[in-house]
């Protein structure tokens, strides 16, 4: 009798382990648990004809590549968090006029049933107008940007320091540290919500950072713009739009060490990720 009450004892303790399931995670700290993601990729537009020269370096500039505009969602219970934000303002429409244009946070509410203010974070990987214009669609997310980053290009007033960064989306930035919603991220490795790390290095701009999700797979490597293309990693190529080709090059061979596989190391813009993963519904995947 005494050795049936130890075994029960034994496994009434491992109970809550496996109520976890494929939710939740330990970490490796005692008492910590890390969330588990599903990652989805939600394609919101299409640019036709996009030079295939201003993504890979020194590319053949005849080439021409109709490169998709993404953004990814990680979703666990309780916590919705996108990388990246998309863009919507009508002066982006007039210059490049994307086809199959949805708003963003329209595209992930039509993909996934997610309404933008169930959204509770979203991660800017870098400045640029495609992937951080969209940020206040999305009214109750706090956003997470790296401090170089976000104080090399904004000023204090929310002027534009350097060139990079929209007239529109400079105040914009500013707006959400006024209103409390932004989380500046102090460099490299960081873990800025439970499962999720943000790197450095990409040199795509000043501090541009890619992003580690923690799923059943394994973790999920979202370089965003670091690696436009599947080429760019599957080749060792730089991207064309670089401060500096070697770091680029440097950055995404460790995303290729830090995912569980290469194969789930997602670039920013190649189309091929809405065809190498499950289809959930038409313009959008899970990336597992």
């Amino acid at each position: 009798m005494a050795r049936v009450s130890s075994f029960l004892t034994f496994a009434l303790c491992l109970l809550p382990f496996a109520l976890l399931g494929e939710r939740t995670v330990l970490d490796g700290h005692a008492g910590e648990q890390r969330a588990v993601y599903e990652v989805y990729a939600v394609r919101f537009a299409t640019i036709p004809g996009f030079r295939a020269s201003g993504l890979i370096a020194d590319a053949d500039p005849a080439r021409r590549i109709d490169i998709a505009m993404i953004v990814c969602v990680l979703r666990s219970p309780g916590r919705v968090v996108l990388v990246d934000a998309g863009f919507y303002r009508d002066k982006f429409m007039s210059q490049w006029k994307p086809s199959e244009f949805a708003r963003p946070s329209d595209a992930v509410k039509a993909g996934l049933g997610i309404d933008p203010a169930q959204v509770t974070d979203v991660i800017i990987t870098h400045v640029h107008w495609d992937h951080l214009d969209g940020a206040d669609l999305f009214p109750r997310a706090k956003v997470w940007i790296q401090r170089e980053e976000y104080d090399y290009y904004v000023g204090p007033g929310g002027e534009v320091r350097n060139r990079g960064i929209d007239p529109d989306d400079a105040p914009m930035l500013a707006s959400f540290q006024t209103a409390g919603r932004l989380q500046l991220i102090d460099g490299d490795d960081r873990e800025i919500l439970p499962g999720i790390r943000v790197y450095t290095g990409g040199k795509h701009t000043f501090a541009s950072q890619y992003v580690g999700a923690s799923t059943r797979a394994g973790t999920v490597v979202l370089a965003s713009d670091n690696a436009y293309l599947f080429e760019n990693l599957e080749k060792g190529i730089a991207i064309a739009q670089t401060l500096d080709r070697k770091a680029n090059v440097a950055a995404q061979q460790r995303m290729l060490t830090l995912a569980f596989s290469p194969k789930l190391v997602i670039p920013g813009h190649d189309p091929a990720v809405l065809t190498r993963f499950p289809t959930v519904k038409p313009g959008v995947v899970r990336i597992d």
